[in-house]
């Protein structure tokens, strides 16, 4: 594995302050969240956002609104029909595992394989609906794997921030440009697979570039305890290497 699958530290974090600016749209029968720039703003280019467990929420809708801000349509489809994760809803020792195989139900299963359809109409809809030519594709933790999924399928650079569930094979058919945030503290994304994912990074050979954040843990970009300073730089940090990485190679 280039990182490991999602556990415990998945399904923890802190809830931002914040409007969110977007609207409710639907992808075929995808409900998704819509961020779109200042007309004046708009550079042409799309961001699709790939959420963690915790979806289509707050924190999430106020990231894709930093991309609009930056002159991105950002779209971030519902990956799980309806059955995200809720911070406030999950009891110690939640099994997210279980959750990703049967869903809260035990008959949504939120697999890769269950996901694809998803990401994959949703890009579709970008291309042909929205008229864009240039997508990048942000993947947060449990939406890293589904980026590393669908690059064939037309996203032009890529970005991880604390990635869990992503093969090495995976990574080593990530042919675009490749960003990656990670966390001093990450279990899902530990040490040693961030240095195996550079060896594999560097031996394919596209750009690519890993920034470690120190004194955060895996979640920090989405859902970071910004009373914190260290917190706050790295979430902003690691936006900003985000956008700046998309900027360059789109």
């Amino acid at each position: 594995m280039a990182s490991n699958p999602p556990g415990s530290c998945c399904v923890v974090g802190v809830k931002h302050e914040g409007a969110p600016t977007g609207s409710d749209v639907k992808i075929g029968k995808i409900d998704a969240y819509l961020a779109q720039p200042e007309q004046s703003k708009a550079n042409g280019a799309a961001v699709l956002y790939v959420a963690d467990v915790f979806g289509i929420w707050q924190n999430s809708k106020l990231v894709a609104d930093q991309f609009a801000a930056n002159g991105y349509l950002c779209v971030i489809p519902d990956l799980f029909n309806g059955d995200q994760l809720a911070l406030d809803a999950l009891e110690k020792g939640f099994d997210v595992m279980k959750w990703i195989a049967q869903g809260s139900n035990g008959s949504n299963p939120h697999t890769p394989e269950a996901v694809d359809k998803i990401v994959v109409e949703t890009l579709n809809w970008l291309k042909s609906e929205k008229g864009i030519t240039k997508i990048a594709a942000a993947g947060y933790c449990f939406g890293a794997k589904q980026v590393a999924r669908h690059v064939k399928d037309g996203i032009n650079v890529g970005f991880f921030a604390h990635p869990s569930f992503v093969t090495e094979d995976e990574l080593k058919a990530f042919n675009v440009p490749l960003s990656i945030a990670a966390a001093e503290t990450d279990t899902i994304f530990p040490a040693e697979l961030r240095h195996k994912s550079e060896v594999i990074l560097k031996e394919k050979g596209d750009p690519y570039q890993i920034n470690l954040y120190s004194a955060v843990e895996h979640g920090f970009a989405v859902r970071a305890e910004l009373s914190s300073k260290q917190a706050r730089f790295a979430k902003e940090a690691a936006f900003a290497q985000a956008v700046t990485w998309f900027n360059t190679w789109l």
